[in-house]
C-alpha cells in the first residue's frame, strides 16, 4: 500500500523532536530559552491561541515561522 501511497502522514508527538534536538514544543523552558525575543513576554499558551494571531499577527508569524526554521534545519 505504501508503494501505490501518493500521501503519507506520520502523527508524532514532542519525543520525535526532542531526540532530534529541538527545543521542547509546550514548555517555556524549551522553545522561549532558544527564542528570546518573547522571553517574559508572552508563553507557550498565548502564541498558540488563534486570538494572538488576531491581536499580534507579526508576533504569530515570528513564533511559528522561527519554529519552522528549526525544523526544516533538523
Amino acid at each position: 500500500m505504501l508503494k501505490g501511497a501518493t500521501t503519507i502522514i506520520v502523527g508524532a508527538g514532542a519525543g520525535m523532536g526532542k531526540d532530534s534536538g529541538l527545543p521542547d514544543f509546550r514548555g517555556n523552558e524549551g522553545f522561549w530559552n532558544n527564542y528570546p525575543p518573547y522571553r517574559n513576554k508572552f508563553d507557550f499558551y498565548d502564541c498558540a491561541n488563534p486570538n494572538f494571531l488576531y491581536n499580534h499577527p507579526d508576533l504569530f508569524w515570528g513564533f511559528y515561522g522561527s519554529r519552522l526554521n528549526m525544523y526544516r534545519e533538523k
